[in-house]
């Protein structure tokens, strides 16, 4: 998990906390609804994260495909630009 991901995590518990210490209701209601939105804010970037590693991954194991050494054509380029 990212800094920005651990960032809204850190923000949805102290809204969490800030509610728990509230005595007004409509304070503790937008404490609340605060840590609901962090926490979504937390798991979308987490999913993007994921998705922009697998993305990449995918990218570098494509590229490493084409260029691996053996293949005729790879070594018949090499053979021309060496």
């Amino acid at each position: 998990m990212s800094g920005s991901s651990e960032f809204y995590l850190a923000c949805a518990a102290q809204s969490l906390r800030d509610a728990e210490a509230s005595t007004l209701a409509n304070v503790r209601d937008r404490c609340l609804r605060s840590a609901a939105s962090w926490q979504a804010m937390a798991t979308r970037t987490a999913e993007i994260e994921t998705s922009r590693r697998a993305r990449e991954k995918k990218a570098s194991d494509a590229a490493a495909d084409r260029a691996a050494p053996g293949e005729p054509a790879v070594d018949a380029y090499r053979g021309e630009i060496g």
